[in-house]
């Protein structure tokens, strides 16, 4: 039985017995469970890298943002990649109506075609990512998605409030 990726952390300690696959995450990316926070679409997301799921990558993103994603250089990138633990520094729940903030450390080894580390030292991706929730559902935001979009214009989630007082304040 597998385990699944998101558990792996040093903040884990005190789990007594590892996380199978099947009883974490797994449902999640077979699209039977929603994410209930931000902080457990984070570990989703998390382990849909290590698990090589671009299209749940895709799918997790703010649906405005999901046809601008290079879902080859998603999986690319994740192929490329060892990694090695997610750490979840801060979650920050509720930031305004909508939005909320997860503060996390993924950590990894850069390996090349034959999959052998290019790199001695495990790396650390240290990012504050922030998601909103739409009808139930959270997505990601993805800041490195150009969008055309002025500040008066509806938001990009369809919250119906203007770009500048929703999303805008986070991409």
């Amino acid at each position: 039985m597998p385990l699944c990726p998101c558990q792996v952390s040093p903040k884990l300690a005190f789990l007594t017995a590892p996380i199978a696959y099947s009883d974490c995450c797994q449902s999640y990316h077979e699209g039977i469970s929603k994410a209930e926070t931000a902080e457990r679409l984070m570990r989703t997301r998390y382990s849909a890298f290590v698990l090589v799921k671009p299209e749940y990558i895709v799918k997790t993103t703010l649906p405005a943002q999901q046809s601008l994603l290079d879902m080859k250089a998603i999986e690319k990138w994740a192929k490329e990649t060892n990694w090695a633990g997610l750490e979840i520094v801060e979650h920050t729940s509720k930031l305004g109506k909508r939005h909320a903030q997860v503060e996390f450390k993924a950590y990894y080894h850069e390996v090349d075609s034959s999959g052998e580390a290019l790199k001695e030292k495990q790396q650390a991706h240290h990012e504050r990512s922030t998601f909103v929730k739409v009808d139930e559902n959270w997505y990601f935001l993805d800041p490195t998605v150009t969008i055309n979009v002025t500040q008066k214009q509806p938001c990009i989630c369809g919250s119906g409030e203007k770009f500048k007082r929703c999303c805008g304040m986070y991409l």
